[in-house]
């Protein structure tokens, strides 16, 4: 089984009122992990496994502020490639761990050749990705493993480059659970339920506008998609609309300010409630990083 090192604070549990009939629904909250999402766990994971001084990635900010706080803590320099687009609270939380943030305008470039080109200035430092690296997916692994003490018969997770669901699923099996792992994925970023309806590998040609910025993925990492081609019970899209109600269900019938990638998995939850009834459900919560004024506008539209 995977270690959980005493840096990564344990999930916390909240049982919701106001759940559909007949489904005992647990959801899985990481917003209160270090830097507010559950990256910390593949972040930490990452910079305590290398040896190399430096770490360059691409995030839309998750991942960013959790390595960036990882590399201050391991005295390890930190540089993240940041889409201009992402949300302002993530690009200060980044700075504000001592990192520094490349901006990049994925209308022209990709995230993936910025990265490419500091890598070639600095040989010395480790090139980490936010989700296909098998050092990310063993990080989260251990929130599989805190899931699986809870016996649940399905878990949901939110979906982006699929590095949360390969390690919640690994995390699972290796604690011997037999839950169902079910996706849950913005209809606007839909390449890995395309890929998992289709058993090929779908890249999407350009940086989806979802509001899910977690999510803003071209493709599934390929060693998620290896692990996840069978690995998926099911895929659900959701649209926008269901992506915001599932933010507000969460601050009303859970207490929870999540942001949005992280209310896909309840989103997915309430859209179909009789898929889950009968069962005992985890839905996982996944990050509460998100700007004041998108927060406001989104819970006020309901």
């Amino acid at each position: 089984m995977t270690a959980r090192h005493t840096a990564i604070r344990p999930t916390a549990w909240v049982e919701p009122h106001g759940a559909p009939p007949e489904i005992a629904l647990l959801l899985a909250s990481e917003i209160g992990q270090h830097t507010g999402s559950f990256k910390f766990r593949a972040a930490y994971h990452v910079v305590a496994s290398v040896p190399h001084p430096r770490i360059i990635t691409a995030s839309s900010g998750n991942f960013g502020q959790a390595l960036a706080y990882a590399c201050q803590l391991l005295g390890k320099g930190c540089t993240v490639v940041m889409p201009t687009t992402s949300a302002a609270v993530k690009v200060a939380g980044v700075k504000a761990h001592g990192a520094t943030v490349e901006p990049v305008d994925t209308a022209s470039t990709t995230r993936a050749a910025r990265v490419a080109e500091l890598a070639a200035a600095d040989p010395a430092a480790y090139v980490a990705s936010a989700y296909d690296d098998p050092l990310v997916i063993a990080g989260n692994a251990s929130l599989g493993e805190e899931i699986a003490a809870r016996r649940p018969d399905a878990v949901i997770v939110p979906v982006g480059g699929g590095g949360l669901a390969a390690g919640v699923l690994n995390g699972l099996r290796q604690a011997g659970s037999a839950a169902a792992l079910i996706g849950a994925e913005p209809a606007l970023a839909n390449d890995a339920a395309r890929s998992w309806r289709t058993g090929e590998l779908v890249v999407q040609a350009t940086e989806p506008a979802t509001i899910a910025d977690g999510a803003r993925t071209l493709s599934l990492g390929h060693h998620n998609w290896a692990i996840l081609r069978t690995g998926f019970a099911a895929v659900v899209e959701v649209d926008e609309a269901a992506i915001a109600a599932g933010l507000r269900w969460l601050d009303r019938h859970a207490g929870l300010r999540a942001e949005p990638t992280g209310a896909l998995a309840i989103a997915a939850l309430i859209g179909d409630p009789e898929r889950f009834r009968g069962k005992r459900v985890v839905c996982v919560v996944s990050g509460g990083n998100v700007d004041q004024e998108v927060y406001d506008r989104l819970n006020a539209e309901g």
